[in-house]
């Protein structure tokens, strides 16, 4: 779905896009890996005749919340985010073509898998849905604020949000809250680690979660180890967040 919103928004004045699959058996290298393990592959191609991708964006497609779309409006800013993770967590690969004016082919390699699918088993809403209780959401970016908001606030919680690590210890000075869903990585100021610190100053033992657009890093951990509870990778999804909010306050 990221992949072709993002070939048709790079057509304004019309183009042709398309979307194609294939069984492809790799035993050589793919662009933008230095080893890639042989063996069967479906290749899914997505491909355009839009504006194409200069070179500088190139380098930066796959950062979280790095877009040109007007956010809030056309992205959130985790969509080749989310391309990219998704494939990481199949063990695929990812090879692009772009030349600027000359659109722009997505090529995922997902390696074939004989194993069956397993059911699963689908948690009723009833388990995770909140009491009231407090929540602040600490993020940077507007959008992910509102989205994580709009679901909690589903689930029964009350819910704030503050843009900043800083906002965040500063309303906490004069507030409490059961939880805080905390994102990771926050530009400009300080991180997701260093503000768990600074609030563990003011309420020792808080209670948090992580979120984070990115994998899971050592930071990640070390703010686990001080006594933050799950990560979470965004994008939000209502079940994941809601499962990880009531099982951290239920500890």
């Amino acid at each position: 779905m990221n992949l072709v919103s993002n070939a048709a928004e790079a057509m304004p004045e019309g183009g042709r896009l398309t979307i194609s699959t294939e069984n492809r058996y790799i035993d050589r290298p793919i662009s933008g890996y230095d080893t890639v393990k042989e063996g069967d592959y479906v290749v899914l191609t997505v491909s355009d005749t839009g504006t194409g991708i200069s070179p500088e964006d190139m380098d930066k497609i796959f950062e979280p919340f790095y877009t040109k779309k007007k956010m809030g409006r056309s992205g959130t800013g985790l969509g080749m985010a989310v391309v990219w993770g998704t494939v990481k967590d199949h063990n695929g690969y990812i090879d692009i073509r772009s030349a600027e004016g000359s659109g722009t082919i997505f090529t995922l390699y997902f390696p074939v898998t004989r194993k069956s699918v397993e059911e699963r088993t689908e948690i009723s809403l009833s388990e995770y849905i909140g009491n009231g209780e407090a929540i602040l959401i600490v993020d940077d970016v507007e959008q992910q604020r509102k989205i994580a908001s709009g679901m909690l606030k589903e689930l029964g919680y009350l819910v704030a949000s503050v843009p900043s690590g800083e906002a965040a210890v500063e309303y906490l000075k004069e507030k409490s809250v059961d939880l805080i869903v905390l994102d990771m990585i926050m530009d400009p100021g300080m991180d997701g680690l260093d503000t768990y610190k600074k609030i563990l100053e003011i309420h020792p033992g808080q209670k948090a979660i992580i979120a984070s657009g990115f994998s899971e890093t050592d930071r990640v951990k070390a703010l686990q180890h001080l006594g933050a509870g799950a990560y979470i990778k965004k994008p939000f999804l209502l079940e994941k967040l809601g499962v990880a909010v009531k099982e951290e306050l239920g500890k």
